[in-house]
């Protein structure tokens, strides 16, 4: 969960999936948690933290596998590395305010915000 200077927040959107998500991916063999949020927000926004990622929560993910498991992780401090061009992967992104989140913002995420923002009980699922 990136946030800007006034908490706007960053979110994408796949070229495979319909809604708007926060930033994120897998994490590779060999990988910290950290370094695979930070790589993931470098691959799909052009963003670089400049700062460790602050771990917020963690879920299960039952949609996916028995054995997923989400890990959140605020960033507050970064800097953009190069303009975002849409790819493969990532059509649009775009910071936004809690009160306006755009049409189609996938309920995971904005439960997750209210988790964060609104202190919203945690879910234990994804």
């Amino acid at each position: 969960m990136v946030t800007d200077e006034v908490e706007r927040v960053l979110l994408v959107k796949h070229t495979y999936v319909d809604g708007w998500y926060l930033p994120g991916g897998g994490v590779e063999a060999g990988e910290t948690f950290e370094e695979a949020a930070e790589k993931e927000l470098f691959e799909e926004t052009m963003l670089k933290s400049k700062s460790k990622p602050l771990l917020v929560s963690a879920f299960h993910n039952p949609r996916a596998t028995k054995r997923d498991h989400v890990l959140l992780y605020r960033i507050m401090d970064w800097e953009k590395v190069a303009e975002f061009k849409p790819n493969r992967e990532i059509a649009e992104i775009g910071f936004f305010p809690l009160e306006n989140l755009p049409s189609g913002t996938t309920p995971a995420t904005k439960q997750r915000l209210s988790e964060v923002f609104e202190a919203a009980e945690v879910s234990a699922n994804w």
